[in-house]
């Protein structure tokens, strides 16, 4: 791999202004083919083959809708006194609101809930709602619709009512997530801090951005022939702009090295591309095997998800082999600081074909300061800080064993969606907000429904039975089943088996068990028996890759072990804010309550990939030291000190990104937005800060055993090793170097 990437480094230097060119014209390509052919993007899960999304196509097949096609809010009215509504006064205001609803802009039906043909109120008469249905869907509702809805409530409110609304229309408008440009901010202060020189720090930003951009619009492109999560560009440009920012780091990283060691602008390059672009390679690999691998799930739209994310990653790496070293090139020694670019090199240069990572510092700096000193004390307290960090990760993780998902979102807390879900609730029953469908279909649907009715309403956890409707032909019925407890509480998850259990037992015809909650309860089942499958899958991978690597079985080790602690600490600070409330206020937690279901399962794809991007750039620099006769303390105290402050700078830039995230964010990209940003602060600071070279120092040169029976094994070289043994082939031929 290193001999074709120093071809692509060279190749690249001489062609460096037309490597620019189409990356712009690439760029600019992807945002006009975004502006005329991007599409909708759906805010819904399902999963073929589960009995709920099967009863979604046959309610679309028999009665025409699935109540999920278009746009609507739920308008609950109420009185103030707890009065009737049906008091002259009050009926008066009613209608008009119910009038202001029907005219509004898109709206196609305003139900009247005080009609007799349409009522829904209340059985003290003190609460009602009127359905508003749009002629769009949620996605397209405009700025000006929402608005209007919520100055028709205002009106209804002046009459004295009390006026709230839920449903997908009532959900505030997704805004630009301008948050995101403070992990931006941070990444370009820590650039600026790396490598003393503004110029290269935003040539650092804005090649990322270009991959990003590339990434983001060929996505949208994608929702034009594609049903796609409104999440998933969303994922995609936060994981593209992370690691696009952290791979041209390496690559820029190990450029200045070079420099500094004497070689001019052009082998500089070549070398940078051969060396850190071989470690970014790989590590960009892990991470498109992580995201594609989500396949093995079975879900649809979790696959979508991981192939729109690894295609930026794919463009990242595309960008720091490419884009990074034709904008060296035109830098020239500009991406050094200023008062290092007068001399040829103003250190003694350092070892030839040094891993990707290698510490940017002059010599006279290298193993002085805060490194030096961590590592130090990290080995010589080597027992006391495994223990640590093992420790700390496991108390961490702990919570994680209360873990619960769900794919029903709260609502924000004295929002008009959780108000209005409070009346409701109040007025008929916590389980209105989650009601159930049963749907019967065949010959004697009918009877089959009605005969189900008293069993049903015996079930525990079920307050009422509405129906049988009867499709106009007469072969399909519905039963609305109203639970006592809410949507996401374990209660009314069981109440979907049991009443599965129960109507499927009662006929031997087709006979499904629906509605938001159920297809949530089938969709987070899902999700979660194929969490162990895919969590073996990536584990598995990391162990082969790293043994392929390290020719050793027992750093594979500490590195998966390593990765699987990281794991549990994340999902356990996740349960202890989101889901229990601690500490929710600092982290701007509105709504406390399980997790949302992809957050665990992406997490693990995500962190994996990231977390052999640290191994590998940390541990092959130590790797390299001991084979080249340092003992492995020592061997880990010298490779520490050149990679770590690299990582930890890539790790930083990292944790800023995703944290940028976070704010202003919805409930699904803010948990997974937490999820990673705690991961890469327990992998990159405490397992591979620690625990890894703690672990190391105190085995020894055990670390590097590998069985002799393995030693035939291919050997996947990131530190330069081929490159290296190709250029003293050619030095002892007389021939030019390679470098």
């Amino acid at each position: 791999m290193a001999r074709l990437l120093h071809r692509l480094g060279t190749g690249t230097h001489r062609r460096r202004v037309p490597v620019i060119i189409v990356w712009l014209l690439v760029l600019a390509g992807a945002g006009m083919g975004a502006a005329t052919l991007s599409g909708e993007t759906t805010t819904s899960f399902s999963l073929p083959g589960q009995e709920s999304t099967e009863a979604t196509e046959v309610l679309v097949r028999e009665f025409g809708s699935s109540g999920t096609g278009t746009a609507s809010a739920r308008v609950v009215v109420a009185t103030e006194d707890g009065g009737p509504l049906t008091s002259e006064a009050n009926a008066a205001g009613v209608a008009a609101l119910v009038d202001r609803l029907a005219g509004l802009p898109g709206v196609v039906a305003a139900t009247d809930p005080l009609e007799a043909a349409t009522a829904t109120v209340s059985p003290d008469g003190s609460t009602a709602f009127s359905t508003v249905t749009y002629d769009v869907g949620t996605t397209d509702l405009t700025s000006d619709q929402r608005v209007a809805l919520a100055e028709a409530l205002d009106a209804g409110r002046e009459a004295g009512l009390v006026v709230e609304m839920t449903g997908d229309a009532a959900q505030a408008e997704v805004g630009g997530h301008s948050a995101e440009l403070i992990g931006i901010v941070v990444a370009a202060i820590v650039l600026v801090l790396t490598y003393g020189a503004l110029g290269v720090a935003g040539m650092n930003l804005a090649t990322a951005l270009v991959g990003v951009g590339v990434g983001v619009l060929g996505i949208q492109i994608a929702t034009g022939f594609l049903d796609l999560s409104a999440s998933t560009p969303l994922l995609a440009s936060m994981l593209g702009l992370a690691v696009g920012i952290d791979y041209a780091l390496f690559i820029i990283s190990r450029y200045r090295s070079e420099l500094r060691g004497g070689a001019d602008v052009a082998a500089a390059v070549a070398t940078a591309v051969a060396t850190a672009g071989s470690a970014v390679v790989t590590a960009g690999l892990t991470v498109v095997i992580a995201l594609v691998g989500l396949f093995v799930t079975g879900i649809p739209f979790l696959a979508q998800m991981g192939v729109a994310a690894s295609a930026t990653i794919v463009i990242a790496v595309l960008v720091a082999t490419t884009l990074v070293p034709a904008c060296l090139s035109l830098l020239g020694r500009r991406a050094l600081p200023r008062r290092e670019r007068a001399t040829e090199a103003d250190t003694a240069p350092g070892p030839v074909n040094a891993p990707a990572g290698e510490q940017d510092r002059p010599a006279a700096a290298r193993g002085r300061g805060f490194y030096r000193g961590w590592i130090g004390l990290v080995t010589r307290r080597r027992l006391p800080a495994l223990l640590l960090s093992v420790g700390v990760l496991a108390v961490l993780a702990v919570p994680a064993l209360d873990l619960r998902t769900t794919l029903i979102v709260a609502p924000v807390p004295d929002s008009t969606q959780d108000r209005a879900e409070e009346l409701l609730a109040d007025a008929f029953g916590e389980g209105f907000n989650g009601p159930l469908t049963v749907l019967y279909e065949g010959p004697g649907s009918g009877q089959d429904a009605a005969a189900a009715v008293a069993a049903i309403g015996e079930l525990p956890g079920v307050t009422s039975v509405a129906g049988p409707v009867p499709n106009p032909t007469g072969n399909a019925a519905l039963l609305t089943v109203l639970p006592e407890h809410g949507p996401t509480s374990a209660e009314t998850e069981a109440l979907v088996g049991d009443l599965r259990e129960l109507v499927h037992a009662q006929t031997d015809g087709a006979v499904y068990v629906t509605g938001q909650t159920a297809i949530g309860v089938d969709v987070t089942r899902a999700v979660n028996e194929a969490l162990p499958l895919y969590l073996s899958l990536v584990v598995g991978l990391a162990f082969v890759l790293l043994v392929l690597i390290f020719r050793s079985l027992v750093v594979p080790l500490l590195g998966v072990l390593g990765f699987l602690l990281s794991i549990g600490a994340a999902l356990g600070a996740s349960v202890a804010i989101f889901q229990w409330g601690w500490l929710s206020s600092l982290f701007q937690i509105e709504a406390t309550g399980p997790l949302i279901a992809l957050t665990p399962i992406l997490m693990i794809g995500i962190l994996f990939g990231l977390a052999m991007d640290y191994q590998i750039f940390l541990v092959s620099r130590m790797h390299e030291m001991h084979g080249r006769g340092l003992a492995t303390t020592a061997a880990v105290q010298a490779g520490f000190r050149h990679t770590a402050p690299v990582v930890v700078a890539a790790a930083v830039i990292m944790f800023a990104v995703f944290a940028g995230f976070f704010p202003g964010a919805d409930a699904t990209l803010k948990s997974i937005a937490f999820a990673l940003a705690a991961g890469i602060v327990f992998d990159a600071f405490v397992v591979r800060m620690v625990l890894v070279p703690a672990a190391m120092a105190l085995l020894g040169e055990r670390t590097w055993w590998l069985p002799r029976w393995l030693h035939r094994l291919p050997k996947l070289d990131v530190e330069g090793a081929e490159l290296d043994a190709a250029t003293t082939e050619r030095q002892e031929r007389g021939e030019p170097s390679l470098v």
